[in-house]
């Protein structure tokens, strides 16, 4: 028989072989609570108590499942985003906070949308930019969309989970394609599209290789492919003057800023994430010299 806290220390001392100090007991701590249905609070103030066999074949093997390399959130079945508790399985891809970047500048721009606007969620995975946005701007409806019915499942529980069904729905949609009549139009679409090059997919670590969702990840031979099909074909679903955010990859922003000029976009912001690395964009529909034209014809 173990105690919780030799329990503890035998399950960080076996993730060290694959994970830092830091790391092994971060995840051990995860498991450890949610396998014994204890707070950490809880875990701390019963840390001498013994564990039943049942809990330690339990952790074990999930620390086992850890060092093959599954990531931690498919394990728990959630994860935390801008603050909001997500549920989360292999059917979507595990929500990072490099993303914050692109709901942090979609937040601040909300602030120039209408009344009640409307926010598309495209390629939404497990919703978390489009329910973080719908948490923080009054009154916003917003559609979560994404060509995977499995996300959308996904997606529901998250909207549910969240008491947020008064403000956000969920709908079958193709970011490739022409976007459906019955969307209508939206004041601002938000996007993290797959991004991932053809050559960087055999290159992934096996953590995301092996269990995260390949059809979010691969955004064509030059990762690009996605920006290419939403800038052209969905600024239709955009309000005249409409806003379009999207989240890139490392090194991606001046590609995925042409893009957007090409199709008649106006870059307004470009961001950072936490790790200072370029990782957002958001451009309103309509060029700029068409605006400054348009303002010189007005003040005439």
């Amino acid at each position: 028989m173990k105690t919780y806290s030799q329990l503890y220390l035998d399950v960080r001392k076996m993730l060290m072989a694959t994970e830092d100090a830091q790391s092994a007991a971060f995840i051990t701590r995860q498991l450890l609570c949610h396998i014994s249905g204890k707070s950490h609070e809880q875990f701390l103030a019963h840390k001498d108590d013994f564990v039943s066999e049942e809990v330690c074949a339990k952790l074990e093997f999930a620390a086992s499942r850890i060092l093959k390399g599954e990531p931690l959130a498919y394990l728990l079945g959630e994860w935390e985003f801008y603050g909001l508790p997500l549920y989360v399985d292999k059917n979507v891809l595990i929500p990072r906070d490099d993303t914050c970047s692109v709901v942090s500048l979609a937040i601040n721009h909300a602030l120039f949308l209408g009344k009640d606007p409307r926010i598309l969620d495209l390629c939404t995975g497990s919703g978390c930019i489009g329910l973080a946005l719908a948490s923080r701007i009054k009154d916003a409806r917003v559609t979560l969309a994404d060509i995977s019915r499995e996300a959308l499942a996904v997606a529901k529980k998250n909207i549910v989970r969240n008491r947020l069904s008064a403000k956000v729905s969920c709908v079958h949609a193709d970011a490739l394609g022409q976007p459906a009549a019955f969307l209508g139009k939206f004041d601002m679409i938000v996007s993290n599209p797959p991004y991932i090059t053809t050559q960087e997919m055999k290159e992934l670590p096996v953590s995301v290789s092996n269990y995260e969702p390949h059809l979010a990840l691969h955004g064509g031979d030059d990762g690009l492919n996605f920006y290419r099909s939403i800038a052209k074909n969905y600024a239709q679903a955009l309000k005249p003057g409409g806003y379009l955010a999207f989240e890139f990859g490392m090194g991606q922003g001046d590609d995925v800023c042409a893009i957007l000029e090409e199709n008649m976009y106006t870059i307004l912001e470009r961001s950072r994430d936490h790790n200072n690395i370029e990782r957002s964009v958001i451009a309103q529909y309509g060029r700029k010299e068409e605006k400054e034209y348009g303002n010189e014809k007005d003040s005439l």
